[in-house]
């Protein structure tokens, strides 16, 4: 895994206080909005954003770079592949 914090995202969008499906689908949004290799990065607070984010950056085929916990936050760094 590369060290997230070298790298700068394109965008940052913030899902905390959103559950179950809205950070997946704010993430895909984004994503379908971004050229490839661009790096988005989101902060989320819904425990299920974990496994959730990465199920569907690995079913789109997008490169999960890192996942950050702090206290009740998950940051997601996800580079655009395709």
């Amino acid at each position: 895994m590369t060290d997230i914090s070298e790298l700068t995202p394109t965008k940052t969008i913030d899902v905390r206080g959103m559950f179950c499906p809205e950070p997946v689908f704010r993430t895909k949004i984004e994503m379908e909005r971004m050229a490839v290799g661009n790096i988005l990065k989101i902060t989320a607070d819904d425990p299920a954003s974990e496994e959730d984010i990465t199920r569907w950056v690995n079913r789109m085929g997008h490169q999960l770079i890192g996942i950050k916990k702090t206290d009740k936050d998950l940051e997601f760094t996800i580079k655009k592949v395709k």
